[in-house]
C-alpha cells in the first residue's frame, strides 16, 4: 500500500524515492535475495558488492550513453567535497584562471571553495537580479584559455535550470548537475567532467557520482592527499576506504527502475516535463508568482511566492494538514519550492495541482 507522506515528498532533497525501490530496500535491510545477509551488513570487499559497483556503473554509462573514456566513481563528501577536489585538480599551480558562473546558491558555494585553490573569473553572476533568470549566450564570452569552465546545471533553491550546454570544445566542461543527474537525457561526452550527489533523483545521501574522461587527470597533481585524489579512487574501483555500500545499493535499484520500469531517460524526461508543465500553468495564471523567468524554469525545482508572507504560511499549514510535506522554500530565500524529482509521481503532482487550485479559489473568494 502506498504510504501518503512518501509519495506526496516534494522535498528539495533528500527527495522522494519511486514506491518499488522502497519495498526493494525494505526487504533488503532485512535480506538481500540471493545473498541472506543485510544490506546494511554486507562487506564492501564482498564479491556482491563489487558486482553492485559494476552493474552500477555499466547502467549510468547505458542511460547515458557514455564511453569507455570516461571513468565512474561512487564517492563520499557530497557536492561540497567535489568544490573542493575540482580546482585542486585542475586548477592548482596554474596561471589561467577557471570561469565561473553564479547562477544561486549553490553555485556560489562552488565558486567560494575554488578562490581558495586558484585564480578564477566569474563569468557571469545573477546576483544583481536577484538570481531569477541565466545569462543568455550572447552575456557569456568564453576564453579559450580557462584551465576549466564551471557551472551548475539546475539551482535548486532558485528553480533555474540550463537548457543547452555551455561553454567552448576546446576548454573542460566541468558540470555539478546534483539535481538533475539522470532526469533527461544528457549530451554527457561534451563534459569533461560531471559530479552529482545522489539525494534528489537518483538515491540516498551518502554517494557522489563523478564522471570522469581520462585526459583529464593528465597534468593533476601528484602530490594530493589520497582521499581527495579522483587517481586513488579509479585505482581502487571506487573502495578506496570504506564506501557507503547501502547507498550505492538504492543507487543502483533507481538505476534498474529507470531502465526497466520507465524505460530510459527520454521517458524520464517526458514525464518530468509533464509534472513541471502542470504546476507552471496555475503559476502563470498570476496568484501564484513564480521565481524564475519563464526560458529558465527548472523541471525539476518549482519556486514560487504567494501575495504576502501570511498566506504563504496558511498556504504551508493546509497542504501539511492534507499530506503534503516539504514546500517550504529555502532558508535563504523562504516562498514556496515544490520539488518534483524523479521518484515523485504525475499523480502526486496532480494532487498538489488540485490542492492549489481550492487554495486559490478560497483565497480569492
Amino acid at each position: 500500500m502506498t504510504n501518503l507522506r512518501n509519495s506526496l515528498n516534494f522535498s528539495g532533497g533528500p527527495g522522494a524515492l519511486p514506491e518499488s525501490v522502497l519495498l526493494q530496500v525494505q526487504q533488503a535491510i532485512l535480506e538481500v535475495p540471493g545473498v541472506g545477509l543485510s544490506v546494511l551488513g554486507i562487506s564492501h570487499r564482498s564479491d556482491w558488492f563489487a558486482a553492485v559497483v559494476n552493474e552500477l556503473e555499466n547502467n549510468i554509462r547505458t542511460l547515458l550513453g557514455l564511453s569507455t573514456d570516461y571513468h565512474v566513481l561512487f564517492l563520499q563528501g557530497g557536492a561540497t567535497q567535489q568544490f573542493t577536489m575540482v580546482p585542486m585538480t585542475l586548477l592548482s599551480g596554474r596561471k589561467a584562471p577557471a570561469e565561473y558562473l553564479q547562477t544561486g546558491y549553490w553555485s556560489g558555494k562552488a565558486l567560494a571553495e575554488a578562490r581558495r585553490v586558484g585564480p578564477i573569473r566569474v563569468l557571469w553572476s545573477g546576483e544583481d537580479c536577484g538570481y531569477d533568470r541565466l545569462p543568455a549566450d550572447q552575456q557569456l564570452n568564453f576564453s579559450a584559455e580557462a584551465a576549466y569552465l564551471h557551472y551548475v546545471s539546475n539551482e535548486t533553491v532558485e528553480g533555474l535550470q540550463f537548457h543547452r550546454v555551455l561553454g567552448r570544445d576546446d576548454v573542460p566542461r566541468v558540470c555539478d548537475m546534483s539535481s538533475d543527474f539522470l532526469s533527461k537525457p544528457c549530451e554527457a561526452e561534451k563534459f569533461s567532467l560531471i559530479y552529482a550527489h545522489a539525494q534528489k533523483n537518483i538515491g540516498p545521501a551518502g554517494v557522489t557520482v563523478v564522471l570522469l574522461r581520462d585526459e583529464l587527470l593528465a597534468e593533476a597533481p601528484g602530490n594530493l592527499a589520497g582521499f581527495l585524489d579522483y587517481q586513488s579512487h579509479i585505482k581502487m574501483h571506487s573502495n578506496y576506504n570504506t564506501p557507503p555500500v547501502f547507498a550505492i545499493y538504492v543507487v543502483l535499484l533507481v538505476t534498474r527502475w529507470l531502465l526497466q520500469e520507465i524505460g530510459g531517460l527520454a521517458q524520464m524526461d517526458l514525464l518530468n516535463r509533464r509534472k513541471a508543465a502542470l504546476l507552471y500553468s496555475l503559476l502563470d495564471e498570476g496568484f501564484y508568482r513564480g521565481r524564475a523567468k519563464p526560458q529558465d524554469r527548472s523541471l525539476m525545482n518549482v519556486a514560487f511566492k504567494l501575495p504576502t508572507p501570511e498566506i504563504e504560511q496558511r498556504f504551508l499549514a493546509q497542504a501539511l494538514a492534507a499530506g503534503f510535506s516539504g514546500l517550504a522554500g529555502h532558508r535563504s530565500t523562504g516562498g514556496i519550492r515544490a520539488s518534483i524529482y524523479n521518484g515523485l509521481t504525475l499523480q502526486a503532482v496532480e494532487a498538489l495541482a488540485t490542492f492549489m487550485e481550492e487554495f486559490q479559489k478560497n483565497s480569492s473568494a
